[in-house]
């Protein structure tokens, strides 16, 4: 009898567990805001795990076990695999009661685990907004992706039993307008992106951009961040700035492509590929621009990052949402604009005199600590 009751005031003792779904935990922006929450939020309450679509190891991999989250893999969700991945689900959920709380930012792609979900009772089921698409119509092939993609939302819209968005656009394109949205800031630790002209000094120092105007860029190497406009628009910016370099942090598919317009352009010393990085902060510290010129975006989680560390940032009007422009440091210019325009809007800036500005981020409600402490309470009030 005490062996009994000792075994459920230990259960009853321990964390609820989230099943976050995400197609592969790399450094992207929807899984680092997700890691920027998991770091922040009360592990005694709270534990996080995840349910991936890729058999490899994704970059947060080690860091989501070694704060007690498991990772879950599934197959990827190809037409072909979808058979074999509803019968992944239901052995899944058959072996996996324990789950009452599923937070999807697989947008629509979400709708089969939720599906299943509802079969095994799960009575909480989260999707998530973090883009707003924008699909070209000229080819079958997108008209048909355009159509999936809108038919799967209807379906997640169904399932869900709660809807949240990085920001209004985001939540407006996979809802619609009549859906009881809820805005979970993309929030940042501010003290990390608090400036500090040490570790702007050391960077430059360890990669001798002493006495260089430092253009920087964070995004994965993929069509919507536009890069191949970003080099345009350095190309431009270098030929009046010549002691100008560009800096990008990230990864992609897109690299060895923009690698090659670098080298066609033949400034190849002056543009640095650093990859995929766990330092990122630090780097903030050494740009003196940031530019951000995506297709579309959700939020642009960089572009507040930027702004706490108190950087002039430029991105991209009707493209961003306005829900980012967090400091007077944001500035929005249309895509429309060619790049030797968007060059002279960016160095009107140049001589800016940098200043900290992430006391201006936490007063709009965006540092993390108080974002969790809310997620938190979300998360135990709707299993009250």
């Amino acid at each position: 009898q005490s062996t009994i009751q000792s075994k459920i005031e230990c259960k009853m003792n321990e964390p609820i567990r989230i099943l976050n779904l995400f197609t592969i935990m790399n450094r992207g922006g929807a899984e680092t805001m997700v890691m920027n929450y998991y770091r922040a939020i009360d592990k005694s309450k709270i534990q996080f795990d995840f349910m991936v679509h890729r058999p490899e190891r994704g970059a947060y991999d080690d860091e989501i076990e070694a704060m007690g989250g498991r990772i879950f893999r599934m197959c990827p969700i190809y037409p072909q695999n979808l058979f074999k991945y509803q019968q992944l689900l239901k052995t899944f959920f058959d072996n996996h009661p324990e789950y009452r709380i599923l937070h999807s930012h697989m947008s629509e792609l979400g709708y089969f685990a939720f599906k299943e979900a509802i079969k095994h009772g799960v009575p909480v089921r989260i999707c998530h907004a973090h883009g707003t698409p924008n699909f070209k119509s000229e080819t079958t092939k997108e008209k048909f992706k355009y159509f999936i993609r809108e038919a799967l939302a209807y379906l997640i819209r169904k399932n869900s039993t709660d809807y949240f968005a990085c920001s209004k656009e985001a939540g407006e394109w996979l809802f619609g307008k009549k859906k009881r949205i809820i805005i979970m800031n993309n929030a940042i630790d501010t003290k990390k992106f608090t400036y500090n002209n040490k570790i702007a000094e050391k960077i430059k120092d360890e990669f001798n951009w002493e006495n260089k105007y430092i253009v920087g860029h964070v995004g994965r190497f993929s069509s919507v961040k536009n890069h191949t406009f970003l080099i345009d628009i350095f190309y431009a910016i270098q030929k009046d700035l010549p002691n100008s370099i560009l800096v990008l942090v990230g990864d992609g598919d897109l690299k060895s492509q923009i690698e090659k317009k670098v080298s066609d352009l033949k400034i190849e010393n002056k543009v640095f590929f650093l990859g995929a990085r766990s330092d990122v902060y630090r780097f903030y510290q050494a740009f003196d621009i940031f530019i951000f010129p995506s297709l579309y975006e959700g939020f642009g989680n960089v572009l507040l990052e930027a702004q706490a560390c108190g950087i002039q940032s430029f991105t991209s009007k009707d493209v961003v949402p306005q829900y980012a422009n967090i400091t007077p440091l944001l500035h929005y210019i249309p895509l429309s604009y060619d790049a030797e325009h968007w060059k002279s809007i960016i160095l009107i800036y140049k001589d800016y005199q940098r200043k900290d500005m992430s006391k201006d981020v936490q007063d709009n409600g965006f540092d993390i600590h108080q974002n969790a402490e809310w997620l938190t309470n979300l998360y135990l009030n709707k299993l009250s």
